[in-house]
């Protein structure tokens, strides 16, 4: 194992590994510019690697390699985390705007205690916690009528029979 080697392969799992973390563990606001210089160093060991076994170039001519394979890493790296940034909802709401809204009993409501409703909205399913007036056992489509601070106050689209 040649000194290129352990400096091309160091950059490829340094690189590639926090670069892997950043995209698990980091917010993807697109503000950082630590992704495209994790994308760019991942991106350098592999084509150094490349230059030095692949093509048999010598560790310069092998540098030259990596840092074209560097740009053009950081390059898909920032369309990567931009198309993110751009998926992101932007729309936000608040537990208001679901007064009217129906959802399912996830876990059984005891009357005036609490239990959980599934409620489909704003594109995305939430699992909320609901009280009510009356017991509405699990499985139960209800409506909601009210929010109790961050919970949410619903009733059974239908009679509940006792």
């Amino acid at each position: 194992m040649t000194a290129a080697d352990l400096v091309f392969g160091g950059c490829l799992l340094v690189g590639g590994g926090l670069l892997l973390l950043t995209l698990i563990f980091d917010d993807l606001g697109g503000v950082s510019p630590t992704p495209v210089l994790l994308g760019f160093v991942a991106m350098f060991g592999v084509g150094g690697l490349l230059g030095v076994h692949g093509f048999g170039l010598n560790a310069g001519l092998a540098t030259l390699v990596g840092v074209v394979a560097g740009v053009i890493g950081a390059g898909v790296v920032l369309g990567a985390f931009t198309a993110l940034r751009r998926a992101e909802s932007t729309d936000t709401f608040s537990l208001e705007d679901m007064v009217g809204s129906t959802g399912r009993v996830s876990v059984a409501i005891p009357a005036n205690h609490f239990g959980t409703v599934l409620i489909s909205f704003a594109g995305a399913s939430h699992n909320m916690t609901a009280t009510a007036d009356a017991e509405i056992p699990a499985g139960r489509v209800v409506r909601v009528v009210a929010v109790a601070g961050t919970n949410l106050v619903v009733a059974p689209t239908t009679p509940v029979s006792t």
